[in-house]
């Protein structure tokens, strides 16, 4: 497959919580999912339930610092696999601080992978 994204990314291991935006249900529920890379451009993870292609989704990534971004994740990519949905997703509306973030701790990975 040919790469698709526009920004290196990097494994990450941590947890992050969806809630879906355009549900009329008013007992949205979170779920739990499991980041595989991230980037400033938008985030890899699995989960077990099946999201919508092209829905956005409010989420609470919680990064290596223990902090919390708030952010919206539009779902671009989804591959079924082995019981398990993989999925690629697109960060809208995440702060310029949010995604400089990001991009310090991907530089940072990059150099210490060239030692």
């Amino acid at each position: 497959m040919a790469e698709q994204r526009k920004s290196k990314r990097m494994d990450l291991e941590c947890r992050l919580l969806l809630k879906r935006l355009d549900q009329a249900d008013n007992n949205a529920r979170e779920v739990d999912v499991i980041v595989k890379d991230v980037s400033k451009s938008g985030i890899g993870f699995t989960c077990s339930e099946e999201l919508s292609n092209g829905a956005v989704y409010e989420c609470l990534l919680t990064i290596w610092t223990r902090e919390t971004l708030h952010t919206f994740v539009e779902i671009i990519r989804v591959i079924p696999k082995d019981g398990f949905f993989f999925y690629g997703g697109i960060f809208i509306g995440m702060s310029e601080t949010d995604l400089s973030r990001i991009q310090i701790y991907s530089e940072f990975e990059e150099l210490e992978g060239n030692k």
